[in-house]
């Protein structure tokens, strides 16, 4: 009976663990799109949900004039919010076709990284789970890339 008890248990931990990090990659999943949707929608209630007010993004933009990308530039919290509320106002940066994907890397117990690509490029992202929700605390990003070198 014992044992019985002992491998039920650990058979319920299994399956619990397994919906955990489940619901974890679905909700990391969930936090880059809802990234992604400040922008695209205008909405910045999703920015609120999940980006951490100490976000650190940094990134560089291709200038199609001088043929060369920009020098790093920042975007703490409060300046995604500002550049979230006009960058699609007009709709004319984003819309239905607009490239909106996301490759989760990986998820652990409380960090995850993931990949987004949309109409400014791409976006390399770090989430930590805080109070239960996954935030985002950094982002790497630059426009479109001219190559891409894959590693394996």
């Amino acid at each position: 009976m014992k044992l019985f008890l002992f491998f039920f248990a650990l058979t319920i931990t299994g399956v619990y663990a397994q919906t955990s990090s489940t619901d974890d990659v679905a909700q990391v999943r969930q936090a880059c799109f809802n990234y992604i949707d400040t922008f695209y929608k205008v909405d910045t209630t999703l920015a609120y949900q999940n980006i951490h007010p100490t976000l650190q993004k940094r990134g560089f933009y291709f200038d199609e004039k001088t043929t060369a990308y920009s020098k790093q530039l920042e975007m703490p919290f409060p300046a995604l919010i500002r550049v979230a509320k006009n960058w699609n106002k007009d709709g004319k940066h984003a819309g239905p076709q607009s490239p909106r994907e996301v490759s989760v890397f990986e998820v652990a117990d409380k960090t995850a990284s993931a990949k987004v690509t949309a109409e400014w490029g791409i976006d390399y992202i770090h989430l930590i789970k805080e109070n239960g929700r996954w935030m985002i605390v950094n982002v790497l990003w630059q426009s479109p890339p001219k190559s891409v070198q894959a590693m394996k």
